[in-house]
């Protein structure tokens, strides 16, 4: 990421919540579920290069409250067997959140 602040605002819109722990820093860290999380590196030369996939429960629900809340997607589309809304954090990075 290339700046904390607005890295962080954007990921608690998307995850629910601010960061759960900020362990060293320029590290943001959230736990949306038991055993898995979310790190996000205050790294700007690899700003925009990343990706990652989560699952969420209410893929609905969660386009819906990004919508209000202003994050641009093109709202749930099929794909894989399952649906997907991707999205593109403040940096660039693709972060896909899929659901059924």
């Amino acid at each position: 990421m290339s700046d904390p602040e607005v890295a962080g605002r954007w990921y608690a819109l998307v995850l629910g919540g601010p960061p759960a722990a900020r362990p060293m820093d320029g590290l943001l860290e959230w736990r949306p579920v038991a055993g898995g999380g979310v790190q996000v590196w205050h790294e700007p030369a690899r700003a925009g290069g990343s990706g990652c996939v989560l699952a969420v429960d209410d893929l609905d629900d969660l386009a819906a409250r990004l919508t209000s809340a202003g994050v641009a997607h093109d709202g749930p589309q099929p794909g894989g067997g399952a649906r997907l809304l991707v999205l593109a954090d403040p940096d660039g990075n693709r972060v896909v959140l899929t659901g059924a």
